[in-house]
């Protein structure tokens, strides 16, 4: 792919790659011959996929916390990247009404931390903050938020993501344009995919259970939520850095989720689950007291479409089926998981350069 190419030989650096959705997009950027460089706390879990990909070979990999200046500092004086994407997060919904306070200085003075450093770096040119499509005033309406919409996060999570897209616009305004750095945020739906052991997502637990052979249980069923492979928004991040990089009019703030037949309740994403692992797997539903989380999220990602001619590859079903054949690749020899996302990555693009050409 055309974008793909541009990075070989790019100095790139990324925040939270020991994450799930970092480790999947540093090891697209290592296979792309980007000198690639990772700021980001140890793997959030155990197992993990930043382990188990054994991408860390074949990056440089800093260890270290956004809401720390000058840790960030050396990271950025060390990489001179010219292009960055900020990942790292405290990601979970549930997790931020416990901690609300880290949630806020991760998620909101990380962000000013990373905006601080590209305003003192003379090399980065195209610089991408990652949030989530739960940035929006959520009126759980049946449409799609468009990206002209409110922004007011409900939870500390969401509020948190808001507020870093305020602080990156802000930024722009103030410093970004003037230095000739092109910025662009993208707001992902819900991702799934191998590789994904964090707490309260739906198809981690998914696994947790049939392997433990338990019965699933899902807690919100009616919940409609716009799924997407991990793949689809990394493509799309890549797609958007490298764009603006050589067209910077191309930034902007950009929707990234699937086709509108793909915002799928939880209880339909657990019985794709459930058909494709089989074995016998099933799912129940109970009444739990957890905190307020909505009901009804869809994205409008015309404006994506338009500025790029992009569109999904993976539905949903094609989705949870290359999850569950990644979840079984490592539950039967973890040491086949690089090939399997080595494989997974292939197909995918080679998909994608198909489609664009038809």
């Amino acid at each position: 792919m055309t974008e793909r190419n541009l990075y070989r030989g790019k100095r790139v650096l990324v925040t939270g790659h020991t994450g799930f959705k970092g480790s999947w997009l540093v090891t697209i950027l290592a296979q792309a011959g980007a000198d690639v460089t990772g700021y980001s706390l140890d793997p959030p879990t155990d197992p993990n996929l930043y382990t188990l990909s054994g991408v860390g070979d074949r990056i440089r990999s800093i260890r270290g916390d956004v809401r720390d200046p000058d840790a960030l500092q050396a990271a950025f004086d060390l990489a001179k990247p010219d292009i960055v994407f900020h990942l790292a997060a405290q990601p979970i919904v549930r997790t931020s009404y416990r901690e609300p306070r880290l949630t806020y200085e991760t998620n909101v003075m990380g962000t000013v931390n990373v905006c601080e450093c590209i305003r003192r770096s003379d090399t980065v040119r195209s610089f991408l903050n990652v949030t989530t499509d739960k940035v929006y005033e959520n009126r759980e309406w049946v449409w799609g938020y468009r990206e002209n919409e409110p922004l007011d996060g409900y939870d500390p999570y969401s509020n948190s993501k808001s507020c870093s897209e305020l602080v990156t616009h802000s930024y722009r305004k103030s410093f970004f344009e003037a230095q000739g750095v092109a910025v662009s945020t993208a707001r992902a739906g819900n991702v799934i995919g191998g590789g994904d052991f964090a707490e309260d997502r739906i198809v981690p637990d998914c696994v947790r259970a049939v392997t433990a052979g338990r019965r699933i249980l899902v807690r919100n069923p009616h919940s409609v939520r716009p799924y997407q492979h991990v793949l689809e928004p990394l493509a799309v991040y890549l797609m958007i850095a490298a764009e603006q990089y050589v067209r910077p009019e191309a930034a902007g703030s950009y929707n990234v989720g699937p086709d509108e037949a793909d915002a799928i309740t939880t209880g339909e994403l657990a019985d794709l689950f459930c058909a494709d692992w089989g074995e016998g797997s099933s799912w129940y539903t109970e009444r739990t007291d957890g905190p307020h989380e909505a009901n009804y999220l869809k994205l409008d990602c015309s404006k994506l479409k338009a500025a790029f001619g992009w569109r999904p590859r993976w539905n949903v079903a094609e989705a949870v089926r290359r999850t569950v054949d990644w979840s079984k690749v490592w539950i039967r020899d973890p040491a086949s998981v690089p090939a399997c996302m080595e494989e997974q990555i292939r197909a995918f693009f080679k998909e994608e350069e198909r489609s664009s050409h038809v």
